[in-house]
């Protein structure tokens, strides 16, 4: 068992199911048609929300955890109500300003945030989980694991639970006159006003779910590495968000899932060129916008799935 849980293999991991979390934000504001780049805004408030309450004031983990993504939520409220009168690239340079604002905010208030130091010793999700496990009793031993990797395998499994259920909602939430308000907003504003849909609450949602989301997901990252800076929540972090909905296609949930997936397990598996990742990124972003502009995964990538599927159920039946 020690041979194949590897530490390093199970850090990939986590942060490639932390960025399913950045990608499915993503996908719920793009849902309604509102294309922001202000992610790596929400994200910073909840990673600082959570480090702050849990260093300053000792506040249990997971209210922290909560704290950052209530609190990106109401920011992402907040900043939703004037972009409403924005459309299109409008939208995006706005929202990318946020971001940018945030950032100098965390880097100019040195007796908060440290400034551009960052903020190093935060309380890391999987030691917590070994100081409870032990102090119930429970070693890592006991499955014949060494500390390092009982820690590694507890962050990667809890977050794995929280991106299923996450996944889980919003693919219920699709199906939903949520979801429904969503598509029709997409597709033609107007006509959904016609007939009676609350364009400006559904907008509104929308937003603050994507930015409880990025919050959320925020705050777990800095419980995984255990250190932030301004420079984690930069233009490249907002832009990187943005690609995993293109290259994976956000017209359904599972396009972002597999633009997180495959662009941050890429540069793991072609270490000889990941220095040079953006560089890739541009060049994946112009082909895909030359020949396949909705992303690599839509509905009529879905149902062929789903039709090859039914046909070899019935072919072993």
């Amino acid at each position: 068992m020690l041979e194949f849980i590897n530490p390093y293999y199970l850090q990939v991991g986590s942060f490639i199911l932390i960025n399913i979390l950045l990608g499915v934000s993503m996908y719920v504001t793009l849902s309604t048609g509102q294309l922001s780049l202000g992610h790596a805004g929400f994200m910073s408030i909840g990673a600082y929300t959570t480090t702050i309450l849990t260093l300053n004031y000792d506040m249990p983990m997971i209210v922290g955890i909560v704290a950052g993504a209530v609190l990106a939520c109401i920011v992402g409220v907040i900043v939703g109500f004037p972009a409403l009168r924005l459309e299109g690239v409008y939208l995006a340079i706005a929202t990318l300003g946020f971001g940018e604002v945030i950032r100098v905010l965390l880097i100019n208030w040195e007796s908060l945030t440290k400034g551009a130091v960052g903020i190093s010793g935060i309380p890391h999700l999987g030691r917590e989980v070994l100081a409870f496990s032990k102090n119930i009793g429970f070693t890592p031993d006991m499955l014949g694991l060494r500390n390092n990797q009982f820690i590694s395998l507890s962050v990667f499994l809890i977050l794995l639970v929280i991106v299923v259920a996450v996944i889980a909602f919003f693919i219920r939430q699709q199906h939903s006159r949520i979801g429904r308000a969503y598509a029709s907003i997409k597709m033609d504003e107007r006509a959904a006003e016609a007939m009676g849909v609350n364009i400006t609450y559904y907008k509104i949602l929308a937003f603050g779910q994507g930015a409880m989301i990025a919050g959320f997901a925020g705050a777990l990252y800095a419980h995984v590495t255990a250190y932030i800076s301004p420079s984690d929540f930069a233009y490249h972090r907002a832009v990187e968000i943005l690609i995993f909905a293109v290259f994976g296609g956000s017209e359904v949930i599972w396009g972002p899932i597999f633009g997180s997936i495959f662009l941050t397990a890429m540069p793991e598996v072609l270490r000889f060129i990941s220095d040079y990742r953006f560089m890739v990124y541009g060049a994946l972003l112009i082909v895909m916008m030359a020949y396949r502009p909705q992303g690599l995964i839509d509905i009529k990538v879905i149902n062929w799935f789903k039709k090859r599927g039914r046909g070899q159920r019935r072919k072993s039946s």
